[in-house]
This record gives C-alpha cells, structure tokens and sequence, in this order.
C-alpha cells in the first residue's frame, strides 16, 4: 500500500543546519531563533541568510520570548508585526500559538494573527501541547483554518503520546495536518509511523559541535546556567538522511 507523501521538516536555527537539511532530504524547514531555549521568532537577517543558502520552503516561528504562551499586549503586539512582517518577505507559512491563563487557546488573538498572515499557510505550535483541552483545541484550529498541528501529544516526546497522537488523528480525519515532534529521528520514526498514522514529522536533528575557539577562558558564563560557550547545536546532515529515507520506504509501502 503507498501512504502517499511524507513530510519531514527540519528545525533550524542557522544558515549551517539548513544545508544540512536540506542536503539530508527534508522537504521543507521551521526557521527559529536560539533553538537552546526552545526556539523564538528569527531576525530579518537570519531569514535572509537562510534563503541565500537553500531552497526548502520557510515557515517561520513567531514566538517573542522564551517561557509559557500568555502574552502581554506589548508582546502581542510585537507578534502581529513579526507576522505582517515576514508575509512581506515572503515567508512560506507562520507558526504561531497563544494562549489565555486557563489553558484554553485565545482565540481572538489567534485569528488577528492568522488574518495577518492572509494566504500564507499556518502552524499551530506546541503550545497546543501545554493547553487544557487538546480535543477542544483541535476543533478551534480547525475552524481558524489553520493547516498543521505540531504536537507531542501533549507528552515530552512524540513516542510517549502516541496513543493521544493516535486518537487526535482520527479526530481530525482529513481536515487538518498533524505534525508529530520532540524525541523524532530515525530510531523513533518507524514506531510513532506504526502507532499514529501520522504523515508529517518535525525534528531539528541536533548534534553538539565543539567550538573552533582554541583560547578559552573558563568560569565566566554568558548565558544560561549548565550550557557551555564552547559547544555549537547544529543539525546533522546525516540524522535528517536516515530520518528521511525511513519515512521514503514508509510511504512507498
């Protein structure tokens, strides 16, 4: 039986791990900034590196901070005009996500964003994965006429919720795309195939590169406790082949 298309997107945070990307076979890439901390909205100049070095579609993140997904109105504001902004860039889709201080989506905000964003295609992100009521938040992206659900069913990883994968993707039916992430890569893929039925995955395929610098001056942290100035999170060219090539034979099958 061929299950049609598989989709792999990769998420990357650099011009280096989007040719890597690309160069492994992903079909298309989420373009975050500082990946380290789960990912924010890129800067104009990283998209623009990015679409110097490769040609896989571009869905951008909109995510003004690191933390929970309640905004405040400054932060929402900043959000409608990251939207507005990368649609004149020509961004291929948004990947945008709120949410109120019950759990539940906010949906005024999320339809201002996706009416912003006019004919590019929407993702909902893992925010989804943190709200009170997937089933109910299913529904609501569907009726806002976004396209993709990135999900891990609502687990630390995509393998954990596979059997709430299982069950949102028979509510959803043919209506909208679920996108399975966290803990996706070649020894996983297979498995979460198998128990959910899902047709489009995300991984960022990470792998830790040692930094070029020769002279380092210890004890003197510029960032985040416990995370080194002399390691570089970069996707693997090679984690994205294998992952691809699983999911080729899957749906060739």
């Amino acid at each position: 039986m061929n299950h049609g298309k598989m989709i792999l997107e990769a998420c990357v945070d650099s011009p280096e791990s989007a040719e890597a990307a690309e160069k492994g076979g992903a079909d298309r890439l989420e373009l975050c900034g500082h990946l380290i901390i789960g990912g924010v909205t890129p800067d104009e100049w990283l998209y623009r590196s990015v679409r110097e070095h490769c040609r896989l579609p571009v869905r951008v993140l909109i995510r003004p901070r690191f933390g929970d997904f309640c905004y405040t109105e400054a932060e929402f504001q900043m959000m409608e005009h990251q939207v507005a902004h990368f649609k004149k860039l020509g961004a291929d889709a948004v990947v945008i996500g709120c949410l109120r201080p019950d759990g539940t989506l906010d949906l005024e905000r999320m339809k201002r964003l996706a009416e912003l964003a006019g004919n590019m295609e929407i993702t909902l992100h893992r925010a989804f994965d943190v709200c009170k009521d997937p089933g109910e938040a299913l529904e609501q992206a569907v009726m806002l006429g976004i396209g993709t659900v990135l999900t891990s069913g609502q687990e630390n990883s995509a393998l954990k919720g596979a059997d709430c994968l299982a069950e949102l993707q028979r509510q959803a039916g043919d209506r909208i795309t679920l996108m399975a992430g966290a803990g996706v890569g070649p020894a996983s893929i297979r498995e979460i195939w198998q128990k959910t039925g899902l047709r489009a995955y995300h991984m960022s395929g990470k792998k830790t590169y040692d930094s070029r610098m020769e002279y380092r001056r210890e004890g003197v942290p510029m960032g985040l406790p416990g995370i080194s100035e002399f390691e570089v999170w970069r996707t693997d060219e090679e984690l994205i082949r294998k992952t691809s090539g699983i999911l080729s034979e899957i749906g060739n099958n």
